[in-house]
């Protein structure tokens, strides 16, 4: 599989601070290409969000760097994946929370991470950030871990309901916050020409998915210059929409 990449962030209209991180990268390999997209969502009022979205930033690359190598010596399963993530979002919830505590303050993070094989994906989600799928339609690849959208399951709540309710952003947990984290794992089989995007919560709330799949699916990136065009106009979009959160969007093309 061949990828290429692209990602976009803003502060906003309305914040002073993008508490938003991202980070994509891509490597060749003895089993073929692999590609990593991870974004994550400093709690929006919580103080220095963006301290707590930079760490588990940082310890998803590093993780990439230095461990990912020797698990690739074996074949990779899915259990595999679900024990190292898990142990790195553990680790980055600890220390959010101790900083917290020394520095008497509140603060989180959300986060959605991607793994690429040649073949497979592996997803890990923490509240609202988003992965999704546009190959022939756009799917959405991660449940949000929200108020609104555990009552949508429930049928308390319809879809459009949904979208309008006051409580959309409130989550039901987030990394930093709680001394347990509960991430959620998705995998499936990687397409072929195909746009995998992460996203923060701020750059889908007032767009629709057309939009998002006549701009940024595969007919729509065929280059990093393209993708890179189209994810910053959308941002654009967002802000003349008067979305006042941070905006964030990762593209990963597979070929």
């Amino acid at each position: 599989m061949e990828y290429i990449v692209s990602a976009s962030s803003d502060v906003g209209i309305k914040k002073s601070t993008n508490q938003d991180s991202l980070t994509v990268k891509v490597a060749k390999t003895d089993i073929g290409n692999i590609a990593m997209a991870v974004v994550c969502d400093g709690m929006g009022g919580l103080a220095q969000g963006e301290v707590a979205s930079a760490d588990l930033i940082r310890s998803f690359s590093d993780w990439y760097t230095n461990r990912l190598p020797y698990l690739l010596n074996k074949p990779l399963e899915d259990h595999i994946i679900r024990q190292e993530w898990e142990k790195v979002i553990s680790d980055s919830n600890q220390r959010i929370m101790e900083y917290g505590k020394r520095n008497r303050i509140n603060l989180g993070t959300t986060v959605v991470a991607i793994l690429f094989t040649d073949t497979r994906y592996y997803i890990v989600n923490v509240g609202d950030s988003r992965a999704y799928e546009m190959a022939e339609s756009l799917n959405l690849l991660t449940e949000d871990q929200t108020v609104v959208e555990r009552e949508v399951r429930q049928g308390i709540l319809t879809r459009e309901q949904a979208m309008n309710d006051p409580r959309r952003s409130v989550l039901l947990q987030c990394v930093g916050v709680a001394p347990n984290v509960y991430p959620e794992m998705f995998f499936g089989e990687t397409k072929k020409n195909a746009t995998y995007m992460l996203c923060s919560d701020g750059f889908r709330h007032v767009i629709s998915e057309e939009e998002i799949y006549t701009y940024l699916g595969p007919n729509a990136s065929t280059s990093v210059e393209d993708m890179k065009k189209n994810c910053d106009y959308l941002i654009d979009v967002n802000k003349q929409r008067k979305e006042e959160d941070n905006i964030s969007v990762v593209l990963v093309r597979t070929y």
